[in-house]
């Protein structure tokens, strides 16, 4: 039979699922290192199926979820003893104000991103997700596309000036964001 607890567990696992790929830019975003990035989400995940009765339906699953990851990207970042993209201090700085972060207009700005990497050209989109959806270095990627490392970093950069112009263009196409609720 199904009990209030595993209602719970199933509800922010769910939920967790239906934000992980924006967790996961979060996750990358504090560490620098795509090889932690796994594994910072699999101990978030653990964790927030283990606190689930805590989760109050109704509050913001994000802010919450986001408190637990940055905790467990700092722990994984002091267990590994690789340097840090950013300094413990720097990384609590940033989060402190998680919850006046407009999540709204964070998942608006996403989905437009995701729309605009959609329409680039098929090599500059491949370029695009091995370098910063797969987390591959720029010499990793030339060794997988077959062209020079100069030819990646050239590609990247049109292709980053290209979703930005395309970005602002539907950001200004759709008018202000909108509260949800």
């Amino acid at each position: 039979m199904d009990s209030p607890a595993n209602d719970a567990v199933v509800g922010v696992q769910t939920l967790f699922v239906g934000h992980l790929p924006a967790l996961r830019g979060f996750v990358i975003s504090l560490t620098g290192d795509p090889g932690l990035v796994d594994d910072i989400i699999q101990e978030t995940f653990l964790t927030i199926s283990a606190k689930a009765s805590t989760f109050e339906v109704g509050t913001n699953f994000k802010a919450w979820a986001w408190s637990i990851a940055r905790l467990k990207t700092l722990e994984a970042l002091r267990k590994s003893g690789k340097h840090r993209y950013l300094a413990a201090d720097v990384i609590e700085s940033l989060c402190a104000h998680e919850e006046a972060f407009d999540w709204n207009e964070f998942d608006r700005m996403q989905r437009h991103v995701a729309a605009c990497i959609e329409d680039l050209a098929p090599k500059a989109r491949t370029a695009v997700e091995l370098r910063y959806r797969h987390g591959h270095s720029a010499a990793e990627v030339a060794r997988r596309m077959g062209w020079t490392a100069n030819a990646i970093h050239v590609a990247l950069s049109r292709a980053r000036k290209t979703l930005r112009e395309c970005v602002e263009k539907r950001v200004v196409a759709e008018g202000p964001s909108r509260p949800v609720g």
